[in-house]
């Protein structure tokens, strides 16, 4: 399996496990919180993508915050790494352990329980463990709405959500996953449990210590439970496929579509045509929405809390008369409305699909990043132009969240290119891109994080301020750089 690893790893601990650590670690979370054998290990120290397999002592999957404590306790007296886990999902290598690991990687899966569910006060207290997917469906039943929505929603969980402060198709309208929070509960590298789970909306009593851990990826501590914000359940949404002109009349249509849905816009996902076709080739089932002489598209949904009552415009008479003028301004040049969940489903499904569509497609590099909304077109033209000129076959299908500013700018290998080929120019490519989107005020990393994969990027284009307030931050909090050793910061 091809390796994409860093050249030059970072320091990590490297004590091993004993037999008696072993046996204390078993104490703690049972033989069946232990895995030590070595198919029983491939699939936690293996990232989603196939690219990177690193190394562990032993899997260790506690079942409460106890026991949590009680491990990271245990590991800190001895000076052991831990690779904290979720759904392992991420695309950045944040939950895999380099290959000289020695330590353990510490899976939540188990504690997967829903606490509690508020209605009257539109929060959910749940633990690390949960499947986003499963708090979705939860939220539903008791008519709420939780908005984090991802293509691995069905796989992922909320701790890692929350740790590496996930984006998703919904940011536009409520934000990044720091801002549906109102408390967490977090176990310390030192094994100290900090009991910050509280369901307020107001607490100025210091410093607000819960967005220390969201986005820091466990490299200060271990998200174990989390009170989350709800939202009233969406009663009246409209989904439509436009084919659209260029980014630049997807822009104008966002900007306008915010008043003309009195700003209701949940959601705006820009799809180049290339994007789709590579869909549409490898995810079973998905049906071309719109065929149009074009080369971008756009998912454009628009909800609302009010039921649609008889005799009132409800969202889809207010988009087919939005669209209606759109077509005349020649910003769309056809599109196709959903008249049924099913419909909007096969919409989305066709979005959701690109991460599993191009892990089948072949070799690739994908490049995650945001610039001022306003920005994105002027991106796309002189980033597509510095790509093809290092590599002109390189095969680009671009997509992204736009309405927050978060582009996905990637580019399947040429045809017949392996991946070790394609790697010989990953570099160069790479600093074009960041180099570009550096000089236009933007971030090198949207929504995916950083993890092993940017560890060298994140220094070259952060200053050497903002660099050393990080690392004293994790000196402080793991001075003995236990905790997902080498992902983010190189100490």
């Amino acid at each position: 399996m091809p390796a994409a690893f860093p050249s030059s790893p970072p320091d990590i601990p490297a004590t091993p496990l004993t037999t008696e650590m072993r046996d204390a670690l078993r104490a703690i979370v049972g033989q069946k919180g232990l895995i030590e054998d070595e198919h029983g290990k491939q699939p936690f120290v293996t990232d989603w993508r196939g690219l990177l397999v690193g190394g562990a002592g032993a899997i260790v999957r506690p079942g409460s915050t106890e026991e949590v404590s009680r491990v990271v306790r245990l590991c800190h007296e001895h000076g052991v790494a831990i690779v904290p886990q979720g759904g392992n999902t991420g695309l950045m290598g944040g939950a895999t352990p380099w290959p000289a690991h020695t330590g353990i990687v510490l899976s939540l899966g188990r504690m997967n329980r829903i606490l509690e569910v508020d209605p009257v006060g539109y929060s959910m207290t749940v633990e690390a463990g949960c499947v986003l997917q499963t708090l979705q469906e939860t939220a539903s039943a008791h008519d709420r709405f939780l908005p984090l929505s991802l293509g691995a929603q069905g796989s992922c969980m909320i701790g890692g959500n929350l740790s590496t402060n996930a984006g998703g198709v919904q940011v536009l309208r409520y934000g990044n996953a720091r801002n549906l929070v109102l408390g967490l509960e977090v176990v310390l590298p030192n094994g100290e449990v900090w009991d910050g789970l509280r369901a307020l909306k107001k607490d100025n009593t210091g410093y607000d210590l819960k967005h220390l851990f969201m986005g820091a990826e466990g490299t200060l501590g271990i998200i174990t439970k989390a009170v989350l914000k709800l939202w009233p359940a969406p009663k009246d949404v409209c989904t439509a496929w436009l084919a659209v002109r260029d980014p630049r009349a997807a822009l104008e249509i966002l900007s306008e579509a915010h008043s003309a849905s009195e700003d209701n816009v949940g959601s705006c996902e820009l799809m180049s045509r290339s994007a789709i076709d590579m869909v549409l080739r490898h995810i079973p089932g998905t049906q071309d929405p719109l065929k149009a002489d074009t080369s971008w598209y756009l998912l454009l949904e628009w909800s609302s809390a009010r039921p649609r009552r008889d005799g009132t415009e409800g969202m889809s008479e207010k988009m087919e008369q939005f669209l209606a003028d759109q077509l005349e301004a020649g910003r769309v040049r056809d599109a196709a409305i959903a008249h049924t969940v099913s419909q909007s489903r096969k919409m989305w499904r066709i979005r959701e699909g690109v991460a599993e569509a191009s892990r089948a497609e072949g070799p690739g590099l994908s490049y995650d990043v945001s610039v001022a909304i306003s920005r994105i077109p002027e991106f796309i033209d002189l980033g597509l132009k510095a790509v093809l000129g290092i590599l002109p076959t390189i095969r680009p299908y671009p997509l992204g969240h736009i309405g927050d500013g978060n582009l996905h700018f990637s580019f399947m290998g040429p045809l017949g290119m392996d991946q070790q080929t394609l790697t010989q120019y990953k570099g160069v490519i790479t600093r074009a891109v960041n180099d570009l989107i550096t000089s236009m005020g933007g971030s090198i990393s949207a929504e995916h994080g950083i993890g092993i994969d940017k560890l060298d990027e994140l220094s070259h284009y952060r200053s050497k301020t903002e660099l050393d307030i990080m690392r004293t931050i994790k000196r402080a909090l793991d001075p003995q750089n236990i905790m997902n050793p080498g992902k983010v910061l190189r100490l």
